[in-house]
């Protein structure tokens, strides 16, 4: 069974949809703790204000991840759902991240190189730096483009997987072990994106 946390400020319908188009007949939509540490899978969709993340504390649901997390479910977040996984977010400081990551997302600057930078970044754009040992885009070769919309990015690092170019390089995909996540929405990124989350439904 593949657990799809709802926490009201995901874009479910579509996620749900692309995974049964790959196959995946046994999602269930969930904001019940037992259902997250029953499941073989874990996947985490998100948009909006990170704050809307203080829900998965509040009915335990971030616990219940940690737990199934620690027991090798593997775990996506997408959009916000991949922020979440950091130390927090300047969005909203007041809310924890689950802190898998080091570091804090923040917005997009309002220049970059002396010019306006449009924020949010919405539409296509490439992936760069694709790390050759990563499971979740194996096959996915470097300049292929996913589809974006966000306000906030999160920082390079070790653990990223892809990188985006946009008011500088931020992180398009992170993945340490069983636990991974896109900024890009994989369920409207096309061929790449189903190919993303066909990768994330065989591990």
């Amino acid at each position: 069974m593949i657990a799809l946390i709802d926490y009201k400020a995901g874009n479910l319908t579509s996620v749900v949809k692309a995974l049964r188009f790959l196959g995946a007949d046994d999602v269930v939509v969930t904001q019940k703790p037992d259902d997250v540490l029953r499941a073989e899978k874990v996947v985490l969709p998100g948009v909006g204000h990170f704050r809307a993340t203080q829900l998965l504390e509040d009915v335990r649901l971030t616990q219940a991840v940690r737990e199934a997390v620690a027991k090798g479910a593997p775990f996506l977040g997408i959009c916000v759902g991949l922020q979440w996984l950091y130390e927090g977010s300047t969005e909203a400081p007041e809310t924890a991240g689950f802190g898998h990551f080091s570091g804090q997302c923040e917005r997009f600057p309002a220049e970059f190189e002396g010019a306006e930078l449009k924020s949010p970044h919405v539409g296509w754009n490439s992936l760069e730096d694709v790390r050759a040992d990563s499971r979740l885009l194996r096959g996915v070769e470097p300049g292929s483009f996913v589809y974006y919309t966000h306000s906030w990015r999160a920082p390079v690092s070790a653990d990223t997987a892809a990188s985006t170019m946009y008011g500088g390089a931020f992180t398009a995909a992170v993945e340490r072990g069983n636990v991974m996540g896109v900024q890009f929405h994989p369920e409207k990124s096309a061929e790449t994106g189903l190919k993303v989350l066909r990768n994330f439904l065989e591990l």
